[in-house]
C-alpha cells in the first residue's frame, strides 16, 4: 500500500502500539490515532534511550511537533481536518 493509512496499518499489523518519532504530519497523526497507536513526536537522539525513557515514564516529547516538509499548497487541508481544528491531538500547526 501507500500513504499514511498503509503505514499505520503496517505498524498495527506488526503489533506496534506506540510510535516515538521526530516530526510528523497531520495525515499520519490521524491514521495512527485511528489505528489506536499512541504517538510521541518531537523526540531526537538514541532510539534505545527513547524506548527506555518511555518505559520509565520519563520520555520528553513535544505533542505539538509537526513535520517540517509539509507546506500548505493547493488543496492541502492538514489531513482530514481543517487547519487549526484540534483532532486527535493535532492542532494543524503547519
Amino acid at each position: 500500500g501507500s500513504g499514511h493509512g498503509a503505514l499505520a496499518g503496517f505498524l498495527k499489523q506488526h503489533g506496534v502500539n506506540a510510535l516515538i518519532c521526530g516530526g510528523i504530519g497531520g495525515g499520519a497523526r490521524t491514521a495512527l490515532a485511528e489505528a489506536g497507536i499512541e504517538l510521541y513526536p518531537g523526540v531526537s537522539g538514541s532510539a534505545d534511550a527513547a524506548i527506555n525513557s518511555l518505559l520509565n515514564g520519563t520520555l520528553l516529547y513535544n505533542p505539538d511537533t509537526v513535520c517540517a516538509h509539509h507546506h500548505h499548497e493547493g488543496g492541502h487541508d492538514c489531513g482530514s481536518h481543517s487547519c487549526g481544528e484540534d483532532k486527535h491531538g493535532c492542532a494543524g500547526n503547519h
